[in-house]
């Protein structure tokens, strides 16, 4: 790997560019402020875009008819870091051991987005020109949602107008195997409050006569799944499209698994939907999670009290044919039936997006496998993955244009986590994937 392609991974890791965060918001556009510089020195034409609240960065080359149009996305905005204390070291000063760089961001999705900037760096440095017509778009509220992208490609549809798109947000079943997933799930957050008393109260005094609204809001939490771990909301799984034979067998002869699965999240058992294995039902099963939950009194020891409310915030994992809007209403009429007169209910929808999948079969599909090939030596794997990237349905339904997803990230690269981390081989495998697929979709 060449130590400039090295030294600009570690520039743009050092970029507190927290979306979610306001206090961070200079330090994400001083993130595209430096895309869009790095991107200009290394031959694209780059203009910084302005939305509400955090800019998108376009590039291009020189289009020329007869070529097909290409579009690379990816997004430098990354989450917050905590819990903090369970860094091994500053999350924005990148760290490298064992082979991996360890930073926020660095796996999602920065590691991957430099990647192809460097592909495309070296390409035009060797050949003053690309194989293909090149539109690069990077984002700053990915790990938001994305609340800015879909009015900024309606608005700017016919510039952003292309045969194909390619991301590299996703992952890999094993090290040194190539991933070409074809499906992603969708998602349907919504926060749950309880409000029971208008004040905390005495527990003494007043526990046996005023319903706690802990207790209540765990009944609700409880009511979502069934003892085998089926989601019990009247009618969400009407639309489920059933898993494909030849994914199932496709799927069972991958590395990884259940063991995998157990070895990486250190817990004592697998749990979830019976008659699935754990591939099917991170890939193409949806799923309930509480992602947070708090009411009462949390600090240390006893404070004997009823607490005046409390929340839990979930997310709802769709799969095709499944649609966000139709999900969450399902979900506010089971919280609505099941909530006691004792207590008042207040529902906030939160995000949402729907499932995605395409043809892997597709001559756009098989030009990204044999990229994938060329690069690792091998034959792609090809999978659904269970995460969500809300805009790859925008990009379906605005630009019309399917989006073919090359994975660099391995299971334990820890995204969203403490020492999240992105080994540096696929880094330089990304560099080389970002040459093979801009010749291989070419010949298309």
């Amino acid at each position: 790997m060449e130590s400039a392609h090295l030294e600009d991974l570690l520039t743009a890791l050092r970029f507190r560019s927290i979306s979610t965060d306001s206090r961070y918001a200079a330090e994400v556009v001083a993130n595209a402020e430096w895309l869009a510089a790095r991107l200009q020195r290394a031959g694209l034409s780059a203009q910084i875009h302005p939305t509400e609240r955090h800019p998108i960065v376009v590039a291009r080359n020189a289009h020329r008819a007869g070529r097909p149009t290409v579009m690379i996305y990816g997004h430098y905005d990354v989450q917050p870091v905590d819990p903090l204390d369970q860094w091994r070291s500053d999350p924005f000063e990148p760290r490298i051991e064992h082979g991996r760089i360890f930073a926020r961001g660095a796996t999602d999705n920065k590691g991957q987005h430099m990647a192809h900037l460097c592909g495309i760096s070296d390409t035009l440095q060797a050949h003053g020109d690309l194989p293909v017509n090149l539109i690069f778009l990077l984002e700053g509220e990915e790990e938001i949602g994305s609340p800015n992208l879909e009015p900024f490609l309606q608005q700017h549809r016919s510039a952003l107008a292309c045969d194909i798109i390619a991301i590299s947000d996703t992952g890999m079943v094993a090290a040194g195997q190539p991933t070409f997933t074809y499906g992603l799930r969708g998602i349907a957050c919504v926060e749950v409050v309880v409000h029971g008393p208008t004040i905390d109260l005495h527990s003494g005094i007043f526990g046996g006569s005023v319903a706690n609204p802990n207790t209540m809001l765990a009944r609700l939490i409880a009511s979502v799944h069934d003892s085998a771990g089926r989601i019990a909301i009247e009618g969400l799984y009407d639309a489920v499209r059933p898993v494909e034979a030849w994914e199932r067998e496709a799927w069972a002869q991958l590395p990884g698994g259940a063991g995998e699965t157990l070895e990486l999240t250190g817990v004592p058992e697998l749990f979830g939907e019976a008659g699935y294995t754990d591939h099917e039902r991170r890939w193409a099963r949806p799923t309930a999670e509480v992602n947070g939950l708090g009411g009462g009194y949390q600090g240390e020891g006893s404070k004997t009290v009823i607490p005046r409310s409390a929340f839990a915030k979930f997310s709802f994992r769709l799969v095709p044919d499944q649609d966000p809007q139709d999900i969450l209403r399902k979900v506010q009429a089971h919280f609505a039936r099941l909530c006691p007169p004792s207590v008042r209910l207040e529902m906030k929808l939160g995000h949402s997006g729907a499932p995605y999948a395409m043809d892997p079969n597709s001559p756009f599909g098989r030009a990204a496998c044999r990229a994938l090939e060329t690069t690792f030596g091998k034959p792609a794997a090809l999978i659904r993955e269970g995460g969500s990237i809300p805009i790859v349905q925008s990009f379906r339904e605005v630009l019309g244009a399917e989006t073919l997803l090359l994975g660099l990230a391995l299971p334990d690269c820890q995204a969203h986590a403490p020492n999240e981390n992105f080994p540096l081989e696929n880094y330089d495998a990304g560099i080389r994937l970002n040459r093979h697929l801009l010749e291989s979709l070419a010949a298309v």
